[in-house]
C-alpha cells in the first residue's frame, strides 16, 4: 500500500517541504519578528505570546539583560540581541516540547503552504489556501479512486487479480481516511514531535480482509 504522500500530510498539517519549527525559528520568522519590534518598543509582553506563562520571568529577565547590554554600544547591542533571540527560540520550542536545532538564516523556502497562510491571515481572504489544498489533494484523491473502480470492474476469479483489486481498495480507502484525520487534527499546533511524526515514515498499519 502507497502511503499518503508526505507532501500531502505536511501541507494538511500545517508543514511545508521544511518542518513548521523551521518557520518559526528563522530570522525572519513570527518569533524573531516579533522580538525585534518589543525590543525597539522595549516592551516585553509580545513576545511572550510565544511562550508558557511557566517561562515567563526567564523571558523576562532575558529581555531586561539584552535591553541594558545592548545600551552598552552597537556590538554590545547586536550580541545581546542574538543572545535574546536565541533563548527565546529555544524556550518556545521547550514548551511545544521540541528540540532546539538553532536559529535558521532567512529567506528560507517554506514551499506554498505556510506563505498562503501568512498571506490569508494579512488580507482575511482564505480562498488562496482552499485553493492551494484543493490542489493537491484532487489529484492524490482521483487517481486512487479511478484504480480502485478500475481494479474493481476487472477483477475476476483470479487470485492474482483479485490482490490487486483489494490493494488499490485499501489504498484508497486509507488515503481518504489518512486525509481525513489530518485535516481533522489540524487544530493542533503541528510542531516538535508532532511535526516530526508527520515526516517519518509512518508504521504500516495492519491490513484487514475486506
Amino acid at each position: 500500500m502507497r502511503k499518503l504522500p508526505i507532501l500531502l500530510t505536511a501541507l494538511l498539517a500545517g508543514l511545508s517541504a521544511l518542518p513548521l519549527s523551521a518557520h518559526c525559528d528563522a530570522l525572519d520568522g513570527p518569533v524573531i519578528v516579533t522580538a525585534r519590534k518589543a525590543l525597539a518598543k522595549g516592551d516585553v509582553n509580545p513576545v511572550l505570546a510565544w511562550v508558557k506563562a511557566g517561562d515567563e520571568a526567564q523571558i523576562r529577565a532575558a529581555f531586561a539583560r539584552t535591553l541594558k547590554v545592548g545600551a552598552l554600544g552597537p556590538e554590545a547591542k547586536e550580541l545581546a540581541e542574538a543572545y535574546f533571540f536565541e533563548t527565546l527560540v529555544r524556550v518556545h520550542r521547550a514548551g511545544e516540547g521540541a528540540p532546539y536545532t538553532g536559529l535558521k538564516p532567512a529567506g528560507l523556502d517554506f514551499g506554498p503552504a505556510i506563505p498562503a497562510a501568512d498571506k490569508a491571515l494579512a488580507s482575511g481572504d482564505l480562498k488562496p489556501v482552499f485553493d492551494l489544498m484543493h490542489g493537491v489533494l484532487k489529484p492524490g484523491l482521483e487517481a486512487r479512486f479511478k484504480e480502485a473502480r478500475a481494479t474493481r470492474g476487472q477483477a475476476t476469479s483470479d487470485p492474482a487479480s483479485g490482490r490487486k483489486a483489494v490493494a488499490a481498495y485499501v489504498d484508497f480507502l486509507h488515503y481518504v481516511d489518512g486525509v481525513y484525520q489530518a485535516a481533522a487534527g489540524g487544530g493542533a499546533h503541528a510542531e516538535g514531535a508532532e511535526a516530526e511524526a508527520h515526516a517519518a515514515p509512518a508504521k504500516p498499519e495492519p491490513h484487514h480482509q475486506h
